[in-house]
């Protein structure tokens, strides 16, 4: 099918007089995987929220069937057959799946009351056509990221959407899962529903995707067919130079220990877990969703009640109750879940970046300004966040700039242990390659690095040595020898 359902034509978006996007085309046809690369900042979001309604265009024409479409809200899109599932879900956790599937659209009886037989019979039908086995009366919080993304995916397509969004679908879900979702994409392309596919993990672009269009900096810089052009070339053009993907050869690791963990316990989910980390080492943590990995994390630094535990830093047991003792002790923890717990969106680039330095910003109990802005002002500069400037709220970041805040606002702490949990989730390869110089410039100076990654690719870059984790335990800690491969750590995380 080559009919294009979608034509975006010279579409322009400035903010304040800030052109973000330039003359950008995209044409999506019937039945197509469309994939939308880029990196975080590249405009990619942008260009999906003039889309979806969320942003008007400065200028530009959208196509919809070959009719002209005036999308001046979401309102408008959903009349026009678009659905976008965000990275971030718009549901609402404590309802009913039921309720979340026709919030704003409820069946009614004759007498004007919700219909909830019907709601939920046909409820049950949509849940059925995209796999989820679940009743539909189940709360949303009760679900995992995988059956949250089914709802989303079910609220689309119950509605005859024409053109769907998926933006990073894969990034929080496991193997399993991720094929489960290529079969729904499949699916829905041979109902001829034209899918537009942003991701940044380059293996399985080629596996879902026919066609690619790149942006970089706000410019539409080609549309290439997937199996025609190579990975490299890809990265190329979004990043506009080369970027290595090579495994680790330097380590920074010292003999001195450290931190060291025993006889570490957490309600029925930590069993017995302990291990070490040399002065300048960087240990990768891997294991499926559900080993407890993020678990661990919390549990050292005092976010979570450990049921047992010990804690030893440079030898000398420490006790750690809090993030505040993690904190005074040296130890810091960058969330995997950046907008929560990483970031104060309401805040504005440079509360987020100074906030755990304002001890050495403040004089006489006041915080002098101009020291707290030069501070800021550099950070930005070092660790090359793409921003309007100090005042831009924190929200108004691409993905990967907030990551890059997360980062930055902690590395000048002069901690002694950085536990990076999903560093570059989310993220493309430019930023991702930047948090990796960043963790090695780190290690080099003498920091200890924990990184917990659900990548295998990017534990095998980074890591000195490879915790695995199964079922809440220790399964190995692995040399990352040059013989090491990622089947033999998916080995030990599957407990064969």
């Amino acid at each position: 099918m080559n009919e294009y359902l979608l034509k975006m034509k010279g579409i322009c978006k400035e903010f304040s007089g800030v052109r973000v996007l330039n003359e950008v085309q995209l044409e999506v046809k019937s039945g197509e995987v469309h994939v939308l690369l880029g990196e975080n900042g590249a405009g990619k979001s942008t260009l999906i929220k003039i889309l979806s309604g969320a942003y008007t265009k400065t200028s530009g024409e959208i196509i919809i069937n070959n009719e002209p479409a005036y999308i001046n809200g979401p309102t408008d899109a959903f009349r026009y057959g678009v659905g976008v599932i965000y990275q971030e879900f718009n549901l609402n956790p404590y309802m009913s799946i039921y309720e979340n599937l026709f919030l704003g659209k409820e069946h009614v009886n004759q007498l004007g009351f919700i219909d909830r037989k019907r709601s939920i019979r046909e409820a049950d039908k949509v849940l059925t056509r995209v796999g989820l086995e679940v009743t539909p009366v189940k709360l949303v919080k009760d679900l995992s990221v995988a059956q949250m993304q089914l709802v989303e995916i079910a609220k689309a397509i119950m509605y005859d959407v024409q053109i769907l969004v998926f933006d990073e679908p894969t990034a929080t879900l496991t193997d399993n899962e991720t094929e489960k979702l290529f079969t729904i994409i499949e699916e829905l392309k041979a109902h001829g529903v034209g899918i537009i596919y942003i991701s940044h993990r380059m293996n399985e672009l080629k596996k879902i995707g026919d066609r690619c269009t790149v942006l970089r900096d706000g410019d539409l810089i080609d549309t290439v067919v997937l199996n025609e052009v190579e990975d490299n070339d890809l990265i190329k053009m979004m990043v506009g130079r080369k970027v290595e993907f090579s495994k680790k050869t330097e380590s920074y690791a010292r003999d001195e220990e450290m931190l060291r963990v025993d006889k570490l316990y957490y309600a029925d989910i930590l069993k017995d877990v302990a291990f070490s980390i040399k002065k300048g080492e960087i240990l990768g943590v891997a294991g499926l969703v559900g080993s407890g990995r993020t678990e661990m994390a919390k549990c050292i630094i005092g976010e979570y009640p450990a049921t047992r535990k010990e804690i030893f830093i440079r030898g000398k047991k420490t006790s750690i109750k809090s993030p505040f003792d993690a904190i005074r002790n040296g130890i810091v923890y960058l969330s995997e879940d950046r907008k929560t717990e990483g970031l104060i969106l309401k805040h504005d680039v440079l509360t987020n970046t100074t906030l755990p330095a304002l001890d050495k910003l403040v004089r006489l109990g006041l915080i002098n300004l101009s020291n707290e802005k030069e501070y800021g002002s550099s950070l930005v500069r070092r660790f090359n966040i793409k921003t309007h400037g100090l005042n831009t709220l924190i929200r108004n970041l691409s993905g990967g700039n907030q990551q890059k805040v997360v980062v930055a606002k902690w590395v000048n702490t002069g901690a002694d242990v950085y536990i990076f949990d999903e560093p570059t989730r989310g993220i493309d390869v430019g930023a991702r390659q930047a948090i990796y110089n960043i963790m090695e410039e780190l290690a080099q100076e003498g920091a200890s690095i924990i990184m917990i990654s659900s990548d295998l690719v990017e534990v095998l870059r980074m890591s000195d040595r490879i915790l695995v984790m199964h079922q809440g335990r220790v399964a190995a800690c692995l040399d990352n020898t040059y013989d090491l491969s990622q089947e033999t750590i998916l080995r030990y995380a599957i407990g064969r």
